[in-house]
């Protein structure tokens, strides 16, 4: 699902590997809407997915998630590595983890549930 809203982009002449997520997508921003009628702090602008994924990844794989960077803005969620051959695979397990969270709603609403007062939200 999520497929237009969830990209991996390599950049070698930036130096960089990327996971963007486009939130303002129309099925993620649905998707957005529903978690913010639900948790009235989660706001689904780019800082609140920020906060929400890496909240998740740590949650499921922390060491990744201490070596990436991330750059929210208010559409859009960006996480990044240099470009090279390790780190491009570790950006591919951070996207897979992404896809994984947004596989089942029903389950991200659970975990959202059970840990709403630990996420930093914006």
């Amino acid at each position: 699902m999520y497929d237009e809203s969830i990209k991996l982009l390599e950049m070698p002449e930036h130096d960089s590997v990327s996971v963007c997520v486009y939130c303002e997508n129309d099925d993620l921003f649905a998707l957005g809407e529903r978690i913010n009628s639900r948790f009235e702090d989660a706001y689904m602008n780019g800082y609140n997915w920020d906060a929400l994924i890496r909240f998740y990844v740590t949650s499921v794989d922390p060491e990744l998630m201490d070596e990436i960077e991330t750059d929210p803005e208010a559409g859009m969620f960006a996480a990044y590595l240099s470009h090279g051959p390790e780190n491009v695979q570790k950006m591919k397990r951070f996207e897979a983890h992404v896809r994984a969270m947004l596989a089942d709603e029903a389950k991200l609403m659970d975990f959202i549930d059970a840990n709403c007062d630990q996420i930093e939200w914006d």
